[in-house]
């Protein structure tokens, strides 16, 4: 698979990651996911029945979709409460993924950094691959990375907020240090956002509000699509390098008097 995505044993052709929450129904959830291209798709254990696998259910929708289900600990604000809401969700979906959130701030929602390495070591060791979300720090992601988890999850500024990537230079300064999966998650707000993150390297993104927020939630699935592969591909291309000066694009040598 051309440039594939691999994280433990999974492997995607999307690089765009998205979430189910915020949409006015099931009908829009679909329509814009569909758009997206998204291959896996993050559900909240404690706000969402996964459980009712019934006809117009949530897990019935994704299963028709074909989604890779990537249960999330949202809503925790202990290493305990996570741990207990990840193995509920490898009971009910038989899968080791799991992406690990442990809020340290009701106001900021940024993860709590002790508790998340806290948990991590736990669920490694319980044969999770685990994907935590962390603050956008070299440190706590290489810490992360020794612990066993399959990817990190750095911020690119807090949920919910549309800010779009806040610090690019510890963003790149990651990339360069971890050698696993890198996927910027929360704050994203716009496409260009998207595309920035993978410009500098990073190896997916995952996104909620930006689409389902968006005044037209399924032409924005569209976008976040086309710029996750554009700024992929401008990645993979090698772009210019920055010069204080002009540089003609016509050959300078050989001129006609």
């Amino acid at each position: 698979m051309l440039d594939a995505l691999t994280i433990g044993d999974f492997t995607f052709r999307s690089r765009l990651f998205v979430g189910t929450g915020k949409y006015k129904d099931l009908a829009e959830t679909e329509e814009a996911t569909r758009a997206s291209g998204a291959e896996v798709i993050t559900v909240a254990l404690r706000r969402v029945n996964l459980a009712d696998r019934g006809e117009g259910s949530l897990h019935s929708l994704l299963t028709k979709l074909g989604m890779t289900i990537l249960p999330n600990t949202a809503g925790c604000y202990s290493a305990e409460e996570a741990l207990r809401t990840a193995r509920l969700a490898r009971e009910l979906l038989d899968t080791p993924l799991v992406k690990l959130e442990v809020i340290g701030d009701e106001k900021t929602l940024f993860p709590d950094n002790e508790a998340t390495l806290e948990a991590a070591k736990v669920l490694v060791k319980d044969g999770f691959t685990v994907l935590p979300y962390c603050i956008d720090d070299p440190i706590v992601c290489k810490k992360l990375a020794d612990i066993g988890c399959a990817a990190v999850m750095p911020l690119a500024a807090p949920i919910g907020s549309g800010l779009g990537i806040r610090n690019p230079y510890n963003l790149m300064i990651i990339r360069e240090q971890i050698k696993l999966p890198v996927i910027v998650d929360a704050g994203v707000g716009t496409a260009s956002d998207a595309a920035r993150a993978m410009e500098l390297g990073c190896d997916g993104v995952l996104m909620n509000t930006a689409i389902a927020g968006a005044k037209n939630p399924v032409m924005m699935a569209e976008a976040m699509r086309d710029a996750i592969a554009a700024g992929r591909k401008a990645f993979l291309a090698g772009r210019i390098d920055k010069k204080l000066y002009a540089t003609a694009s016509s050959p300078t040598s050989g001129l006609i008097d």
